[in-house]
């Protein structure tokens, strides 16, 4: 991502999905976002507002992928960890 060495980005989380997160490329950006996805995740609750940059690390996601998601589409859905990544950390981020 050499064109846009930071990325802002505002985190939502699911008051009906447990563990789902929403980022989004514009604070209260969500026309962006699929009507049946907002609707299945509202309401959302503002989390924190995050510049990601290559360098920074993100718990349970690939900040490249989040980056570019959040350019190309406005938005990136974090979807909760299956039961094997619950019980082994190492098999890798949730996509």
């Amino acid at each position: 991502m050499a064109d846009d060495k930071v990325v802002p980005c505002w985190i939502y989380r699911s008051d009906k999905k447990l563990e789902t997160y929403l980022y989004l490329a514009a604070e209260n950006g969500t026309d962006v976002v699929p009507d049946a996805l907002l609707r299945a995740m509202l309401p959302l609750e503002l989390v924190m507002q995050l510049d990601l940059y290559v360098e920074r690390k993100l718990a349970r996601a690939d900040v490249e992928q989040v980056m570019r998601e959040l350019k190309d589409r406005g938005f990136y859905l974090q979807m909760p960890p299956t039961e094997f990544e619950k019980i082994d950390p190492r098999s890798g981020m949730v996509h």
